[in-house]
């Protein structure tokens, strides 16, 4: 079973939506190991309040975070700022505990544009405060708490899991459509394309390719639309050529019969009167009369040829027995088959079996076959006429054991002037056009006519639809 395009694209996308997941899980992890490492380096985690926390906040040196752009405020017992050194945000002097509190609160929240780190001293009975402007926030972790109650932890994992799965669809269903879209841009050019070869393949060279696109398959387009119609001009000239040919050789063959009967006659009359002409005179005569009626059997030929291959050719079928036909068709050649010293044998079954035929075209048929079978093979030679039925057809063979065809010649002697014998002398008299009429009326009446050469002579197969 052939892949499709659509199958592929679909297939890769799993492989991206894959490794798209893949690469989120190692994105967390990476962000989660540089929010580590990027918190060490910030200066809020530097100078901590734990690390420049003393009992006596005289002692507490606020320097260094003052010099990297932070404060330092020591608020007491009473909610008074008792000492206050670099950047401050605390307006007022002293609070109240509505005030205190809230700071307490803020100072914890994210969105604030700055960073607290608050510390209580017992001994000194005082509040450290340590301020740094927070230019940077990078929070990214997952915690979990092995004394977590089992109730909070499954809920909290199954909004987890809730969320990872709507991810994860989702990011399926965008793979997927992304795909579809992405193979229908390529199939459906690629379809069209193969529907005009298809069509020219078929013989429909009036084929064209409509695709509104700019890309490579526009310029495919135009290339197969250009090929397609050189390919139409030159089948339509060379069919009108054709048709010309056909034409001039049915009118030649047709002038030539009259004047070439002339000959003929004239010569039949003066070789009447043998007693008033010389020997060489009445040799000369019988030269001119014989190549007259071999000339004139050629132009006979070719005007049937046109005439078969004109396209107002139309058959003049009927409601045939075909068995009855045969039989009859036998006894006409079985005087022949003795004059020559043929032997003969003919299997037709009693039954009667149907078929449309045109008898008066069929005749030539099958007397050309006969003709032909004892023209050219010797006396002793078996014929063989045997016809049988299939479900839908009439298969009639005419057989033969004699010299046989060359199996070079066997596709190639239907065409016309095709001969077994290349030099075409007079000795053997054929034109080599009956076998291709023969061909032409079979397939007129929607049959076959084949060759088959493989026991010893040859066996022309005749299969016409029955009714």
């Amino acid at each position: 079973m052939k892949s499709k395009i659509a199958n592929q694209f679909m297939m890769n996308y799993l492989i991206m939506f894959l490794l798209s997941i893949i690469a989120t899980a190692f994105a967390f992890m990476m962000l989660s190991y540089a929010s580590d490492i990027i918190s060490e380096m910030l200066v809020k985690n530097i100078y901590t309040a734990d690390s420049v926390m003393k009992d006596d906040y005289s002692g507490i040196d606020s320097a260094p975070i003052v010099q990297n752009g932070g404060g330092v405020q020591i608020i007491d017992d009473n909610l008074e700022v008792v000492y206050t050194a670099g950047l401050n945000t605390i307006k007022n002097d002293k609070l109240n505990k509505e005030e205190f509190t809230d700071f307490l609160i803020k100072s914890k929240s994210k969105g604030v544009q700055h960073s607290y780190d608050i510390m209580y001293n017992p001994t000194g009975r005082f509040w450290l405060v340590v301020t740094f402007p927070a230019s940077i926030r990078l929070d990214v972790s997952l915690v979990y708490n092995t004394e977590t109650e089992s109730k909070d932890m499954k809920s909290v994992s199954g909004v987890f899991i809730t969320v990872i799965l709507l991810y994860l669809f989702l990011l399926a269903i965008i793979a997927a459509v992304f795909s579809r879209i992405t193979a229908l841009r390529i199939t459906h050019p690629l379809r069209a394309l193969a529907e005009g070869t298809n069509r020219m393949r078929n013989g429909d060279y009036s084929a064209r390719v409509n695709l509104n696109l700019k890309n490579e398959f526009g310029h495919l387009r135009d290339t197969f639309n250009a090929m397609a119609e050189r390919i139409e001009e030159e089948t339509s000239l060379r069919k009108q050529s054709e048709e010309e040919r056909k034409k001039m050789i049915l009118d030649v063959s047709h002038d030539l019969k009259n004047p070439l009967a002339s000959v003929v006659g004239y010569t039949e009359l003066f070789m009447k009167n043998q007693e008033s002409l010389s020997d060489e005179q009445l040799n000369y005569l019988q030269i001119i009369n014989k190549n007259g009626h071999r000339a004139n059997m050629l132009l006979n030929e070719l005007f049937e040829l046109s005439r078969v291959e004109s396209p107002e050719f139309i058959l003049k079928t009927s409601r045939v027995d075909v068995c009855e036909y045969m039989r009859r068709f036998c006894g006409e050649i079985f005087p022949y088959l003795e004059q020559n010293k043929f032997e003969y044998e003919f299997n037709i079954p009693d039954t009667a079996v149907y078929a449309m035929l045109d008898t008066e075209q069929m005749n030539r048929v099958f007397h050309n076959l006969a003709d032909n079978a004892i023209r050219y093979n010797t006396e002793g030679t078996l014929i063989t006429v045997n016809l049988y039925e299939t479900p839908e057809n009439v298969v009639i063979e005419f057989r033969d054991n004699g010299i046989g065809v060359p199996e070079e010649l066997k596709t190639e002697i239907f065409k016309p002037f095709v001969r077994v014998d290349n030099s075409r002398n007079s000795q053997t008299g054929g034109t080599g056009l009956g076998l291709c009429i023969a061909h032409k009326i079979v397939t007129a009446h929607g049959g076959t006519l084949e060759l088959s050469t493989v026991n010893k002579g040859c066996t022309f197969i005749i299969t016409i639809q029955k009714i």
